[in-house]
């Protein structure tokens, strides 16, 4: 049950993610004279949708007869001769949906959303297309999805310094004179049957504090002091919080109780027999909350473009090595691509995997993944590959540079190739996804 809540939390994250993305592209194609045919939230089959009437500003709501006649009012084509938009009519109705007016849908496959504008090749010269924009203003809307990915990082980053911060990086930036810390100590997930822990009295939610009367801070700590003293007794002070609080930052009633344990000898299967959750420091800001939130929202985008680069590395590194005739090279090698692929994850590992773990951890630790994932939904963007919007406006760039026409065929040729490169990643990565959590 855990699992699918957290795939449904998952989906409805990168749905709102992925719209907000779109919406950036919307207001400023909007702001810069491009029409906008339509707006969506997911992807069609359409549930519901309403169409804005450019004359009186009015909405008004799709009959389904409408927008069937029209095959998801999709524009195909452009004649250059007479500048009449062509639609592909699933029925041979020829009616123009989109030249009544902008549509706004709903759609049942939660997997994104869509601003389709009209025009969107650079080759196209009508009034109110993409093509027709000036560069500056092609600019900005290619570039504003990725900044709206960045303004809903940081909006989730102020909020999380303001209520409690995670703080899951080494030197996570703060502001050191506005910054108040708390930690929760060691918890106990699981208690295996038959173990030391549950001879003793150890029970799952328990907080350990103190090993031998040691303040203990983290899980490996007390991983160490148990290897120390294999086969022997150790006394754990634990916190036990009531069962009816869920929160223990919360928690009104919790009992200090010493456990002896005589943990199993060094060979055994385990020592004293329970899993461990490690202990999260979270960092309160006041007036520095949206500073805080900036800072981070760039750190984390240096972060990103720094993991991006290492990867690459390895990747060509690694394949570089494989051809050599020396076997430890080869084999140095095979680690450099096996890094690649363990730090890579798809869609179903972070649906899959990623969000059920951080929904169960609490909305916290949820909202700073959903703005992680922002983070790298806005640096993703931004690289100059010809299917996302960094690598359609270095495309864009290069032939105004050269003072040539990007003609619609070379672009849609370009950019289909590299979304079909995209494609075959993303499939070799939710591979390599389900093998891991399969393992």
């Amino acid at each position: 049950m855990d699992i699918f809540i957290g795939v449904i939390v998952g989906l409805l994250v990168l749905m709102f993610l992925v719209t907000a993305h779109e919406f950036g592209h919307f207001l400023a194609a909007r702001r810069n004279g491009v029409r906008v045919l339509e707006f969506g939230i997911c992807f069609p089959p359409r549930a519901i949708a309403w169409i804005k009437d450019p004359k009186t500003g009015k909405w008004r709501k799709l009959k389904r007869q409408e927008w069937k006649k029209s095959s998801v009012t999709k524009t195909v084509g452009v004649d250059n001769k007479d500048k009449s938009v062509k639609t592909d009519a699933a029925d041979g109705d020829s009616t123009k949906l989109f030249e009544k007016g902008m549509i706004f849908s709903l759609n049942w496959l939660p997997i994104g959303g869509f601003c389709q504008m009209d025009g969107e090749s650079d080759a196209d010269s009508r009034k109110g297309t993409f093509g027709a924009a000036s560069y500056w203003g092609k600019t900005k809307i290619l570039f504003a999805g990725v900044a709206m990915n960045w303004l809903v990082a940081f909006i989730i980053f102020t909020i999380l310094a303001w209520t409690g911060m995670p703080e899951f990086l080494d030197g996570q930036f703060t502001i050191a004179n506005d910054v108040r810390r708390e930690s929760t100590p060691v918890r106990i997930t699981t208690v295996a049957d038959d173990s030391p822990a549950s001879r003793a009295g150890l029970q799952t939610n328990d907080y350990i504090v103190e090993v031998n009367h040691q303040p203990v801070s983290y899980s490996s700590e007390i991983t160490d002091i148990n290897q120390a003293n294999a086969g022997q007794e150790v006394i754990y002070t634990i916190e036990r919080p009531d069962s009816s609080c869920t929160d223990y930052s919360n928690c009104e009633q919790i009992r200090t109780i010493d456990v002896t344990a005589k943990l199993n000898e060094k060979d055994s299967d385990y020592l004293l027999g329970v899993t461990m959750a490690s202990t999260q420091s979270k960092s309160y800001s006041t007036w520095s909350a949206p500073i805080v939130g900036a800072g981070l929202t760039l750190q984390l985008t240096g972060e990103t473009f720094k993991g991006v680069g290492v990867m690459l590395g390895n990747l060509v590194t690694g394949t570089a090595r494989l051809f050599s005739f020396d076997d430890a090279v080869r084999e140095s090698g095979q680690e450099a691509l096996s890094e690649v692929g363990d730090s890579v994850s798809g869609p179903v590992g972070i649906i899959g995997v990623l969000f059920p773990s951080f929904t169960a951890a609490g909305p916290t630790n949820l909202a700073f993944l959903a703005a992680l994932i922002s983070v790298s939904l806005a640096c993703m963007n931004v690289l100059p590959i010809p299917a996302l919007d960094g690598g359609r406006w270095l495309l864009i760039t290069i032939y105004k540079l050269r003072k040539k026409r990007l003609t619609k065929e070379t672009e849609e040729k370009i950019v289909s190739r590299a979304f079909m490169v995209l494609l075959a990643l993303i499939f070799i990565v939710t591979i390599l996804d389900i093998i891991r959590i399969a393992s």
